[in-house]
């Protein structure tokens, strides 16, 4: 008797769960943002939350808490309560952060259900304007010739511009000095005032910079030329054969959300990518669009985890 009552609780549960999509949200939405405003994550998260406002006929706030590689933003969302009106916004760092910290607030793994992708992008390897750099060539001769001597900025320990640096410095058998920020708007501030050499910028973040002339583009870091700067050449067509890096962003919950929200979110994402305002707007910053279910990202993050720990392995960084 006890177990028919259990089974009838179940599908009980089971039945009320599309009624429960269907009328979600009622109440305003918090999207916390693992950057700063003006960084990468940032700007491209705040392209969703507006859309999803205009669905949703609730306001999906964007609340930025950087810091620790996007860690700190991580800790308040893993620790919120399930029900589907907290959700984080966070860049592949998500990925890295289990192989460059020893004690994360959260189990990347346990503490999240995977939503959905947003985009990726190439990062882009700015100097200063007047710079004596011009090229990629000139940074890896120098860094060869003067081990230590070039200040390389990141958006923090744990972000995806600090892990293309860490593969850069592999790939290219240099040495540089690593200068951890909180993100990529103060970064840029310093690499314009030539306060910083070098920095591996998402490209979102940097193009309009570029475009005014207040940083110098030297290459991007993707297989291929970005469609909006096509003049500027790739790592690898600059004297790095082989290296690729891509920094792609994405949506978590916390782990005990209904599926059936976890669901709509992640339908309502997709839809909101091929809006054709959103579209030309990611397009136009140099964004490729991801295409994933719920399970489809989930595998992806879990692989990328094990890229980024075989590559923080090879190159000998020790778990802060």
């Amino acid at each position: 008797m006890k177990f028919a009552i259990k089974v009838l609780a179940v599908l009980l549960a089971m039945t009320g769960l599309p009624a429960l999509a269907q009328k979600y949200p009622t109440k305003p939405v918090r999207m916390v943002i693992s950057f700063p405003p003006g960084s990468a994550t940032d700007i491209v998260g705040r392209l969703y939350t507006q859309k999803l406002t205009e669905y949703w006929g609730q306001n999906v706030l964007a609340d930025n808490r950087g810091g620790a590689g996007g860690s700190i933003a991580g800790s308040i969302v893993a620790k919120a309560a399930p029900d589907g009106y907290t959700f984080l916004i966070h860049s592949s760092g998500h990925a890295v952060n289990p192989s460059l910290y020893a004690h994360l607030p959260y189990d990347t793994l346990k503490s999240f259900v995977d939503v959905a992708p947003l985009v990726e992008q190439p990062l882009v390897l700015v100097t200063g304007p007047n710079s004596a750099f011009k090229s990629t060539a000139d940074l890896i001769a120098q860094a060869k010739a003067k081990p230590g001597a070039i200040n390389f900025a990141s958006a923090g320990i744990g972000s995806g511009t600090h892990f293309g640096l860490e593969k850069l410095k592999l790939a290219a058998k240099i040495n540089v000095t690593h200068v951890a920020y909180k993100g990529s708007g103060e970064v840029l501030i310093d690499v314009m005032a030539n306060r910083a050499d070098f920095y591996l910028a998402p490209i979102s973040a940097a193009l309009s910079h570029i475009q005014s002339g207040k940083v110098r583009a030297l290459a991007v870091t993707t297989a291929k030329r970005s469609a909006v700067l096509p003049n500027v050449p790739t790592v690898a067509e600059s004297g790095v054969p082989g290296y690729e890096f891509s920094l792609w962003f994405g949506v978590w919950a916390p782990t005990g959300v209904p599926a059936a929200i976890i669901n709509k979110v992640a339908a309502d994402i997709a839809r909101a990518g091929e809006d054709p305002n959103v579209r030309e707007k990611l397009i136009g910053l140099g964004n490729a669009s991801m295409k994933m279910t719920p399970p489809q990202f989930a595998k992806f993050v879990r692989e990328e985890m094990k890229d980024y720990a075989r590559i923080v392995k090879a190159a000998g960084i020790k778990p802060l």
